[in-house]
């Protein structure tokens, strides 16, 4: 039980400080405006990074995944729910994979 409790506090501080470092380090300085601008699309690639594969490996045909992923990138730029965004992949996914 020991051993356990050390490694999960183990796993806990090597999570921790390499994300602790930078926002101690970087605290004071001011950066400049195109780093900043940069830094704020990260979350989006980085998002976009896990989401694609998933996308791809969904359904055994990759065309109705395609097609899927296609369809709820065009309701989300329509800006609207993310439930609606899901669903709306989802059933044209299985319209894709009833009609062809």
């Amino acid at each position: 039980m020991n051993a356990y409790l050390l490694l999960v506090v183990g796993m806990g501080l090597v999570t921790y400080i390499p994300r602790m470092i930078p926002m101690v380090i970087l605290k004071e300085i001011k950066l400049p405006a195109y780093l900043r601008r940069f830094l704020q699309f990260i979350p989006y690639a980085a998002l976009g990074a896990l989401i694609f594969p998933g996308i791809l490996q969904s359904t055994s045909h990759i065309e109705s995944a395609i097609f899927g992923g296609i369809i709820s990138v065009i309701i989300a730029l329509l800006r609207l729910n993310i439930i609606i965004v899901v669903l709306g992949g989802i059933f044209s996914v299985y319209l894709w994979e009833y009609f062809l």
